[in-house]
């Protein structure tokens, strides 16, 4: 070799030395930007999967929470039903020594009286325990309302703070206050929802109630500060300090619909991104490895050209590191290098590298997939959109996404996360199986977002897609249709058949609702019974109104559970956008208002919202609370009307009549409190009064030496049940040592006629007494002939409208006589109501009337000013005469006959 060939090889071995180092130095700044960009993308999808699981997380302890809490309402309302049906005693003990509460979770349970006292237990030590001084007790007593109650447990349990109370309100049969259930749970119960395998290391579980001091947390830590770091309904916040270990956590919370309490989850910012930091140091130690064997082979070039066989062995030396770095990851990895026409643009790229695993996803083997084009491979499963994502990450240098596999025979996972990084003319590609991952993620949002019952949209989803809904009515400037739909009589149903065939009936209901609408609306299960339906978008009034009577007729169909039909009815309220309200909140107040005043109106109806439906419900609410204070603070008094012998002016009966003298607007007339006090079922208690003053009143008079007489009391229909009235009746009758015979029971003739067993089974027992029965009002009702003689009713009290028609015409007379007739031909007497002139009296004596009442006799008077009354004769004129010796009468009789 030739000095000129010595120097062209000394000069290419002096550029090799530049140029091998050179070379090293710019892989190791593309090797180093790949791990810090794969770094950085990991602690990315680290941070954003630890706030995705404190939010999933939260979301499924709420609903654990809502479940289980859920569950000691019922337990709850089943001890008030036994407990309100005469399973009394020691109940609990004897559902104790059934197998009852014997799980761990049951600290206590307790029945607690109308007075305080623990009635019956499962722990012995809480037995005749006063409870009437702690706030749960007080609450229960001074409101009506049967909703559970959860709280704190209080010191007077003895039962520390490591348990939850839930609390429930007993009533007797009239719906006075009768008690309290209480059920003491360990906290452990509800926060054990999982546990730190499933957290993660330093994660928190906690249960907030969402107003009030009750806080408890996983285990025996005390981490949460003494003010919440939650606020509103849901969310997830990164909190660096705020704990008390002073560890950083990702915090998620979500507030339950159904009941006043909060899901909280904290997972740990460090053990979240625990993983991210081993990727980045193993990474690194792999980089650092990388550049030192760079650094060496630069160092080296200079020798490269001369040692090819050396630097051959190395490059397989690397070559086999990274087979067996590929072939060891559970990931698919694929190098595709990009395949260039004539200008450059890329038209393909060529599968030039993978591992075991890539190639197996695809199902075929690692030599079937080398070599081939991606067009070929992947064109019929994905089509073009995959070509295109390989050219832009081309472009960018990086891209990452997760993405739902094509079903094919050929794919072997569902879903995938794919990184493609740019390594000089290739794309480096990983592929991760996340279909496991994907499953958990969607069963956790259908759980958050759908009905476990009825499969209906939940409330939580139905408010979070409402508001959407009226922003597009907005801006299309059309209107939506909120419809609140209660089912009327479905507690009767679940407390006569249980909660299954309840479930079932809800099931049926669902499917009826879904059954009547368009794909467009959208119905779900506010809870309980209760349905909301959006119509969007809706007509005119009476498109609405069509809609919602075809639900009330569907609902009204009686439901086939097992073998029985159960027929509930439907209540509906209707609210609109934007006439009632412009926010989700009013609409649905709105429409719930409407409902309630359907309900009110005697159900199985809808109704639109008025706004002066809004103050009356307030108003109706108002004087139902006033009028549960008269009953308590003894504001309902009686006033007694003689009733007495035409002829001769004798006192024979009287009637007691109920006046409640308000405080504030004086005496309120029964026309307006009686209704109320029927359709909210406080007319027992009112009755009970009645029974109890008019003898209370007798017997003092009977103690004062005065002639007492019989007194009758007017009984509502809504009394008559299952012998209520019969035993309030011989009850009173015995504390006040009377016979029977001085108390008279007056019915309307409606009230007692059709098929009420319950009400016929009761006057049929009245007799049996002794008491002495009326038909009160006889005339304005429907009564039968066949009806009054199997009643075998005493007396015919016949109603004012009939009494001021006589004088005036001939029908009159002849109406009233016939009345006369009748009632004397089935043996009862007969009392003229409203009489109120001489002429009147009169007639009243020829036709045969045994007894009047009315203003001419006297106005209702207090017991003080009847008892004057009682001493006296009624019905004398000024020459001290009574009834056809009175020269007056005498004449008015004979103007009677005369026809004037």
């Amino acid at each position: 070799m030739g000095p000129q060939a010595e120097q062209r090889i000394a000069r290419s071995h002096r550029i090799l030395v530049v140029v091998w180092p050179l070379l090293a130095g710019l892989a190791c700044a593309v090797m180093w930007a790949t791990t810090l960009a794969r770094a950085g993308g990991e602690r990315e999808r680290a941070q954003a999967q630890v706030r995705k699981d404190a939010g999933a997380y939260a979301t499924a302890y709420e609903q654990y929470i809502t479940r289980s809490v859920g569950q000691m309402d019922q337990v709850a309302m089943q001890l008030k039903y036994s407990w309100e049906h005469n399973q009394r005693g020691d109940l609990l003990g004897r559902l104790h020594r059934d197998g009852m509460f014997t799980d761990s979770a049951f600290t206590a349970v307790a029945l607690v009286g109308r007075d305080g006292v623990v009635r019956s237990a499962t722990r012995s030590p809480l037995r005749e325990l006063n409870l009437s001084g702690t706030s749960f007790f007080s609450h229960h007593r001074n409101n009506i309302s049967t909703a559970l109650r959860v709280g704190a447990v209080p010191a007077e349990l003895g039962l520390g703070q490591h348990a939850i109370l839930f609390t429930r309100r007993l009533d007797t049969s009239d719906d006075e206050f009768d008690g309290v259930v209480v059920l003491a749970v360990d906290a452990r119960y509800f926060t054990s929802f999982v546990g730190p395998e499933t957290l993660g290391a330093h994660g928190l579980l906690a249960l907030a109630a969402a107003e009030g001091r009750l806080r408890l947390e996983q285990g025996d830590g005390k981490l949460l500060p003494a003010t919440p770091l939650w606020r509103g309904d849901a969310g997830v916040r990164l909190v660096e300090n705020g704990f008390a270990d002073h560890r950083a956590r990702v915090l998620g919370w979500r507030r339950a619909q159904a009941y006043p309490l909060v899901a909280v989850v904290a997972l740990s910012q460090d053990a979240a991104l625990a993983g991210a930091q081993a990727y980045w140091i193993d990474n690194r130690n792999r980089a650092i490895i990388a550049t030192a064997v760079l650094a060496l082979l630069g160092a080296c070039g200079a020798l490269l050209s001369r040692r090819a066989a050396l630097r051959e062995r190395e490059r397989e030396e690397v070559r086999r590191a990274y087979r067996t770095a590929t072939e060891s990851a559970n990931d698919g990895f694929y190098m595709a290098a990009a395949i260039r026409d004539r200008k450059g643009e890329i038209v393909d790229f060529r599968i030039v590298d993978c591992n075991q695993r890539g190639a197996a996803i695809y199902g075929l083997t690692r030599s079937e997939l080398v070599g081939a084009r991606v067009a070929q491979i992947d064109t019929s499963l994905f089509g073009a959109d995959l070509m295109a994502t390989y050219r832009q990450a081309m472009e960018t240098g990086f891209h990452q996404d997760d993405r739902q596999m094509p079903s094919h025979d050929r794919v072997k996972i569902r879903w995938g996360r794919r990184r493609l990084v740019r390594v000089g003319n290739a794309l480096a590609v990983t592929l991760q199986d996340i279909s496991e991952r994907k499953a958990h993620e969607q069963a956790l949002e259908r759980l958050a977002n759908q009905d476990g019952l009825t499969g209906l949209a939940s409330r939580n989803a139905f408010l979070q897609r409402l508001p959407a809904a009226l922003e597009g009515a907005r801006v299309r400037g059309h209107s939506l249709a909120l419809l609140f739909i209660d089912l009327d009589e479905f507690k009767n149903v679940n407390d006569a058949h249980g909660h299954a065939a309840g479930d079932l009936l809800l099931k049926a209901a669902s499917q009826r609702l879904k059954s009547l609408l368009r794909p467009s609306d959208e119905v779900a299960r506010f809870g309980g019974d209760e349905f909301l339906v959006l119509l969007d978008p809706c007509g005119a009034e009476r498109d609405i109104a069509a809609v919602a009577q075809r639900v009330v007729d569907a609902l009204a169909a009686p439901f086939a559970i097992g073998e029985d039909l159960h027929a509930v009815g439907a209540s509906v309220g209707i609210a609109l956008y934007p006439r009632d309200g412009a926010d989700v909140e009013t609409l649905i107040r709105h429409a719930d208002i409407a409902m309630y005043a359907g309900k009110n109106d005697g159900k199985g109806q809808y109704r639109f919202f008025d706004p002066t439906l809004s103050s009356s419900l307030r108003a109706r609410a108002r004087l139902k609370h006033d009028l549960v204070d008269a009953i308590e603070h003894d504001h309902l008094v009686l006033h007694y009307q003689p009733r007495v012998d035409p002829r001769d002016g004798r006192l024979l009966s009287m009637e007691a009549l109920l006046r409640w003298r308000h405080p504030a607007h004086g005496m309120v007339p029964p026309g307006e409190f009686i209704p109320l006090a029927e359709a909210t079922g406080l007319i027992g208690r009112i009755g009970q009064v009645v029974i109890e003053k008019a003898c209370a009143q007798v017997a003092a008079w009977r103690d004062a030496g005065i002639p007492v007489v019989p007194v009758s009391i007017n009984v509502s229909a809504r009394q008559f049940r299952r012998g209520a009235v019969p035993r309030q009746l011989a009850a009173a009758l015995e504390r006040h040592r009377l016979p029977a015979a001085l108390l008279e029971v007056e019915i309307t003739e409606s009230a007692m006629m059709g098929d009420h067993d319950e009400i016929l089974a009761d006057l049929a027992a009245l007799r049996t007494m002794g008491i002495k029965l009326h038909v009160d009002d006889f005339g304005t009702g429907y009564s039968s002939l066949s009806q009054l003689q199997r009643l075998k009713m005493d007396v015919l009290k016949v109603d004012r409208a009939f009494t001021a028609e006589l004088g005036k015409s001939r029908e009159g007379r002849v109406f009233f006589q016939a009345i006369v007739s009748m009632a004397h031909a089935l043996g009862m007497g007969v009392v003229a109501e409203g009489v109120e002139t001489r002429e009147q009296l009169a007639i009243l004596l020829e036709l045969g009337c045994g007894e009047i009442q009315g203003y001419l006799v006297a106005r209702p008077v207090d017991g003080a000013a009847m008892a004057d009354l009682m001493a006296r004769r009624f019905l004398l004129d000024e020459d001290g005469r009574v009834g056809r010796s009175c020269p007056r009468v005498q004449a008015a009789m004979l103007q009677t006959r005369s026809g004037t």
